[in-house]
């Protein structure tokens, strides 16, 4: 990997450079030898060799630019502040200027300073939610009450429509990829086609290929990062096609998991390079070097791949194997800012696209999922799961009645040890929460049935794409309330929309 980064850089930079040499005042210096001995290896050259170029070659660059792409630099070469020692160490080798060793030193030191800061979005919504959780572990779902647990949660199973196995995404921030696809796997199976694990990260790739060009015409006002919307999946298998996992699984950096950091470090650090545009004008080459990453790390998508005995472009997989209709599918949220039933923009930082939702009434979403269950579609959900009342561990979520600040204790303690009361949720609530930050767009997934506890009370059956190491296998009971409360947009076919709402809409 570290091989393909002087020539990366190298496809980064323009092809006529103004040549300016070095200053001939200062002295040369003899490198602290034992001290290269114990600590200079490949990766520091590499990185003090492109400081040593950035000088030469480009006197103009900022400190600014140098310090982004510095930042990606040290992430992709995992070089600690510790190593900024060794750096400096090589430039001295390189008689490199003083201002320059302190130039460096200072952006190095900076530069890993934010590292931690790099770390994957997901990967941060996990930490901050991996607590909230009893102190008991609930029983299996249908299990029967035993007589001392009759107050834990029992879950009677209404509705179970077809879907695959539950995915992990590790660490990347491909929820929404991740749970489209297992949508559209269901839907495959709905349709009546041979159920294929479908490929989230040929899906990703093609996204953050569209997604850079958006970010430089947008002069890098979009919000980077790998998170996206539901309706990208289904913009992206229009535009590119699809591919199946085992053909296409993005892992080409020596991992079995997906593990985006370091990757979204080096795509950011060199975007945001590009929109400041150094040379006053930019040029193609920018896409060269961005397309580049992105293959090195996940591998180049191929124009034609052998499945199944048979040879298939992504499209005429697609087409052939998949068989949905992009057009058939609709996004839909709910906000009271705007006409009820009309397109509205859907205002979330991850909506790099722009897209547009229908906009409908609050008890509408509920309605329109129930319909859906009970005419045999499931529902793609992105939602906000960071509340104290989502459980990944327990397998539950919920909106209580009492807020989380307000509750003592054990209420805290046990809040997942049984079926509790909530609150009513009105559309006021909802829009206020979604304005002032506490409902955020941060997470996608799969709603694929229809539950109710002991006390009747109705939960959605969620597939996530954690793994399945919860309680109840990977899978979530979502109360009714939380999703009118915490849902940001549902992506299903329009004719999972009751016929009513259809009308209104004009579907």
């Amino acid at each position: 990997m570290y091989s393909r980064f002087p020539a990366v850089i190298a496809s980064f930079c323009p092809k006529n450079p103004i040549s300016t040499p070095l200053p001939s005042q200062h002295k040369q210096r003899k490198p602290n030898e034992s001290f290269s001995r114990k600590f200079l290896n490949p990766k520091s050259h590499v990185l003090a060799g492109f400081v040593q170029l950035i000088n030469q070659k480009y006197p103009v660059w900022t400190d600014k630019i140098i310090f982004y792409t510095m930042l990606a630099a040290t992430k992709m070469l995992n070089i600690t502040s510790y190593g900024c020692s060794i750096v400096t160490d090589i430039l001295r080798t390189f008689t490199a200027p003083k201002n320059l060793i302190r130039k460096m030193k200072k952006l190095i030191l900076m530069a890993t300073a934010l590292l931690p800061m790099l770390a994957n979005a997901q990967d941060d919504l996990i930490r901050k939610i991996e607590n909230n959780k009893s102190y008991t572990i609930a029983p299996k779902s249908d299990a029967p009450a035993k007589s001392d647990d009759k107050t834990k949660y029992h879950f009677n199973t209404l509705i179970d429509l077809d879907h695959t196995n539950v995915k992990n995404q590790a660490s990347s921030g491909t929820c929404w990829s991740y749970s489209t696809n297992s949508f559209l796997e269901s839907e495959m199976i709905r349709m009546g086609k041979q159920p294929i694990e479908l490929s989230p990260i040929f899906s990703a790739h093609c996204m953050f290929m569209d997604k850079a060009d958006a970010y430089v015409r947008m002069h890098g006002g979009l919000s980077w990062g790998d998170g996206g919307e539901c309706h990208d999946v289904i913009n992206m298998y229009a535009k590119y096609g699809a591919m199946p996992q085992e053909v296409y699984t993005g892992l080409n950096y020596g991992t079995t998991k997906n593990k985006f950091a370091e990757m979204d470090a080096m795509l950011k650090g060199m975007l945001q390079g590009v929109v400041s545009n150094p040379n006053g004008k930019l040029t193609p080459s920018w896409k060269k070097a961005y397309d580049a990453v992105l293959d090195a790390y996940l591998g180049a998508i191929p124009e034609k791949f052998k499945y199944d005995g048979k040879t298939y472009t992504p499209k005429s997989f697609a087409a052939e194997r998949v068989g949905i209709h992009p057009e058939d599918y609709v996004e839909i949220g709910s906000f009271t800012t705007d006409p009820y039933y009309k397109k509205t923009m859907f205002m979330v930082p991850d909506n790099w696209a722009m897209q547009r939702v229908y906009n409908v009434e609050l008890n509408d979403l509920t309605d329109i999922i129930d319909n859906a269950l009970n005419k045999g579609f499931t529902v793609a959900w992105a939602a906000d799961v960071s509340e104290k009342s989502f459980s990944w561990k327990n397998g539950v979520a919920f909106i209580p009645e009492k807020n989380y600040d307000d509750m003592d204790d054990s209420e805290k303690k046990y809040m997942f040890d049984g079926p509790k009361d909530e609150r009513v949720i009105s559309p006021e609530m909802r829009q206020a929460a979604f304005d002032n930050y506490e409902t955020t767009d941060d997470h996608g997934m799969h709603i694929v049935g229809l539950a109710e506890d002991q006390n009747g009370k109705k939960y959605y059956i969620v597939k996530n794409s954690w793994g399945d190491k919860n309680d109840y296998k990977g899978y979530i009971y979502v109360s009714k309330a939380y999703v009118s409360y915490k849902t940001t947009a549902i992506l299903l076919h329009k004719n999972g929309v009751p016929n009513r709402l259809r009308e209104k809409m004009d579907l």
